[in-house]
C-alpha cells in the first residue's frame, strides 16, 4: 500500500511539473489565427524562387479560373474557393452603363488540397448561379476567404451563397442563398467565426447590413442594417468590401466594421451598434488592425484615409475618439499590420510605410517596393512579408528603420493573401498554389 501511495504521488508530481502542451496554431481565417496577419511560427523561408524552396506547386489555369480568396489551413488540409471568370457578353446594362448580370451561368467551387502533397482532396461545386451579378476585372466571384475549424469549413460567395461543409467528406451541412445584396462590382468581404456565430458583411448597392448565423444550423441569429448618412442616394457610393474584426477593450468585445459612409462597432452577440465614426469614403476593403487600445482603419476612396479610433466609445465618436488621420500611408486594398508597437501598410502604388501608432507620423520615407499591394502583409518568424501583384514578395525586417532582407519572385500575379502552415508559406497566385519551405 505504501508503494502504491508513493507511486501515485510521483505521477501526480510529474503531471504538475510537466509543461502544458500548447494548442497548435492554424491559419483558420482571413488574416490568420488572430485575424491580424501575425503568426507565432518559426523557421519560415526568407528566400525562394520557382526552383528554390518549393515543396510543391499545384497549378490552376487562369484561363479557366479566376479567384482571389486566400487559403486557410487546418491540420493537413488547405481550403480556398474557385470560380470561372466573369463573362459579360450581351448582359443587360445597369444605370451606370455596366452589365447588371453576367451573360452566362457560373459555378462556384470549394477546393481542398492535401498540405503534405498539394494534391486535390475535394473539388466541390457548391452553387450553380444562372444569372450571376456583374463583377469587375479587379474582383472575382470567389474573393471571400473561407474560415475553418475542427470538422467544418465555412464558404462564402456574398449574395450568391454561403455554405458549411464537413471537412472530411466535403458534404454540405447547410447552405443559404436568401441573403440579398447587389454587390454591383462583386463580393469580397470574408466571414468570421466568433463563439457559435458566423458573422457576414453585406455592403452593396441596395442593401447594407451585417448578419450573424448560427454556425451549426445556418439560421439567422441577428441582422443589423447600416443606418449611415452616405451623403448621396447613389448606391455605388454605399458599397464596401471590408471584413470586420473583434477587439477586446478589457470591459467588452467590439465588432469593428468599416463601411462606406462610416466605421461602426457592434456588440458581436446582439448586433447592437456601440459607436460610429463618420469616416466617409467608399469601397473600404481593409480589415482593421488593433493595438494600444485603438483600431486602425483604412477608408479607401475619398474618406479619412487611414485613421486611429480609440476603442470603448459610445454613439458618434468622430470628434472625441479619432486620435489621428493620415492620408499618405493610407492602404486601399491591403490590410494594415500592427507588430511590436508599430504599424505597417502597403498601398496600391507598391509603397510600404511604417507609422507611429500613437501619432500617425510616418517613420519610413516612402519605400517604393514595386508592384501593387492587393494582398495583405503578414508577420512571422521576425519578418514582414509583403506580396505584390507582380508575383514578387518583399521580405522586410520590422523596426523603425527600413531594412529589406530579400525580394523573391514567383511566376504569376498575386492577389490573395498568404497563409502560414508550420514552417511553410502557402501562397496562391493566379496560376497556382505553392507550398514554400526551406
Amino acid at each position: 500500500m505504501m508503494f502504491c501511495r508513493y507511486t501515485w504521488l510521483f505521477f501526480v508530481a510529474l503531471v504538475l511539473v510537466a509543461p502544458v502542451a500548447q494548442a497548435e496554431e492554424y491559419w483558420n481565417q482571413y488574416r490568420g489565427p488572430r485575424g491580424d496577419g501575425t503568426s507565432s511560427a518559426k523557421g519560415l523561408p526568407t528566400t525562394w524562387s520557382e526552383t528554390e524552396h518549393i515543396k510543391w506547386k499545384t497549378p490552376f489555369s487562369s484561363k479557366e479560373w479566376k479567384a482571389w480568396s486566400s487559403p486557410v489551413v487546418w491540420k493537413d488540409q488547405i481550403w480556398f474557393t474557385n470560380a470561372p471568370p466573369f463573362k459579360a457578353g450581351a448582359a443587360p446594362k445597369s444605370s451606370s452603363g455596366e452589365p447588371a448580370t453576367a451573360d452566362e451561368p457560373t459555378q462556384l467551387y470549394a477546393v481542398c488540397l492535401d498540405l503534405e502533397s498539394g494534391k486535390i482532396v475535394h473539388n466541390i461545386k457548391l452553387f450553380d448561379i444562372q444569372r450571376p451579378q456583374y463583377c469587375i476585372d479587379r474582383n472575382s466571384y470567389a474573393s471571400s476567404t473561407p474560415c475553418i475549424e475542427e470538422g467544418r469549413v465555412y464558404i462564402h460567395f456574398g449574395a450568391h451563397g454561403t455554405a458549411c461543409l464537413d471537412t472530411a467528406t466535403g458534404k454540405t451541412l447547410w447552405s443559404r442563398q436568401d441573403l440579398k445584396c447587389d454587390h454591383f462590382r462583386g463580393a469580397a468581404s470574408s466571414p468570421i467565426l466568433w463563439q457559435d456565430l458566423l458573422i457576414l458583411t453585406f455592403d452593396g448597392f441596395d442593401f447594407q447590413y451585417l448578419t450573424a448565423l448560427n454556425k451549426e444550423t445556418g439560421e439567422t441569429v441577428w441582422r443589423t442594417d447600416r443606418k449611415f448618412d452616405y451623403g448621396t442616394d447613389n448606391g455605388d457610393a454605399m458599397k464596401a468590401y471590408s471584413t470586420p474584426t473583434i477587439a477586446d477593450t478589457g470591459k467588452r468585445l467590439e465588432l469593428i466594421s468599416p463601411s462606406a459612409g462610416a466605421t461602426a462597432a457592434y456588440d458581436p452577440r446582439s448586433g447592437k451598434e456601440l459607436w460610429r465614426v463618420k469616416s466617409m469614403g467608399m469601397n473600404s476593403s481593409c480589415r482593421p488592425a488593433i493595438g494600444n487600445g485603438m483600431a486602425f482603419v483604412g477608408t479607401a476612396d475619398s474618406g479619412m484615409g487611414f485613421f486611429a479610433v480609440k476603442l470603448g466609445g459610445s454613439g458618434d465618436v468622430t470628434a472625441s475618439n479619432v486620435m489621428w488621420k493620415q492620408t499618405k500611408g493610407a492602404p486601399r486594398y491591403s490590410s494594415p499590420l500592427f507588430v511590436d508597437g508599430l504599424l505597417y501598410t502597403g498601398n496600391e502604388k507598391g509603397v510600404a510605410f511604417c507609422l507611429d501608432p500613437e501619432t500617425g507620423d510616418l517613420l519610413w520615407d516612402e519605400k517604393k517596393l514595386g508592384g501593387l499591394f492587393m494582398s495583405s502583409p503578414i508577420y512571422a518568424d521576425g519578418k514582414l512579408y509583403f506580396f505584390a501583384e507582380d508575383g514578387k514578395c518583399h521580405v522586410l525586417a520590422p523596426g523603425r528603420e527600413f531594412k529589406l532582407l530579400a525580394t523573391n519572385t514567383l511566376a504569376g500575379e498575386i492577389m490573395a493573401s498568404p497563409a502560414v502552415a508550420g514552417k511553410s508559406l502557402i501562397v496562391r497566385t493566379k496560376e497556382a498554389v505553392y507550398r514554400i519551405e526551406e
